[in-house]
């Protein structure tokens, strides 16, 4: 018999069920589940400094509610996750995760195209970066060619081919209901690469591996890395 495919397991903000979304601990603790890939979200702080966090605002600290985008790194950087777990800059995380899995950074700020190109520099394919606003993905792509491009979609297109080229991009990460057999076909018979998110069923996984998909992004990395063991594991 055929074996099945086996995606690669892509850490989704490292393992939030367990330590504290986009933490350096939770990046760590994936990485021990055995992820090929951990996915994280990126704002950039007033003095350019790109932080590793997922909504725009600080939830915690004496700078809560206030947007990161206004606030310099050394206060973003001194507010705590959890007791112990500041947030963590980019840069932080790709000398943690970088050696041993790809970094998938998806910025979630316009603007912030340059200073986030700036630290992927000499990484290439070791940290693609993907967006919801497509047009970030293709400046980063202008600004750093050497680095891979994808978009976010909740949405089944007339035509997925056409919005990932012309972004520029190699990937469709599209979100895992909005996933078919046809939409897998298409995109790799036009060199594209599909990642499902956010994938935390078992059966879900394997229907989507069925389809051919190139990556599933999780909650449980060690949960689906056990249901699709490396070759030779």
């Amino acid at each position: 018999m055929p074996t099945a495919p086996s995606p690669e397991i892509i850490a989704h903000r490292g393992t939030p069920r367990e330590h504290p979304e986009n933490s350096l601990p939770g990046f760590a603790h994936a990485l021990t589940h055995g992820a090929d890939g951990v996915e994280l979200d990126v704002h950039v702080t007033s003095d350019g400094v790109p932080v590793v966090h997922h909504d725009p605002t600080l939830h915690g600290g004496p700078h809560a509610g206030r947007p990161i985008a206004a606030l310099d790194a050394a206060d973003v950087l001194a507010t705590a996750l959890a007791p112990g777990v500041p947030v963590p800059t980019l840069a932080e995380v790709l000398a943690l995760v970088a050696p041993r899995a790809t970094v998938y950074v998806e910025v979630k700020a316009v603007d912030a195209e340059a200073a986030v190109a700036a630290v992927l520099a000499g990484h290439g394919s070791r940290a693609p970066v993907h967006s919801f606003d497509h047009r970030i993905s293709r400046r980063v792509r202008a600004l750093a060619p050497d680095t891979p491009v994808g978009v976010l979609s909740t949405s089944y297109l007339m035509d997925n081919v056409a919005a990932v080229r012309a972004a520029g991009a190699r990937d469709l990460w599209q979100h895992w209901s909005m996933i078919d057999a046809a939409l897998v076909r298409d995109a790799h018979a036009a060199g594209i690469r599909v990642v499902a998110w956010t994938v935390n069923d078992v059966d879900v996984a394997r229907r989507l591996a069925g389809y051919g998909v190139d990556g599933l992004c999780t909650d449980l990395p060690g949960v689906l890395r056990a249901a699709f063991p490396r070759a030779g594991s």
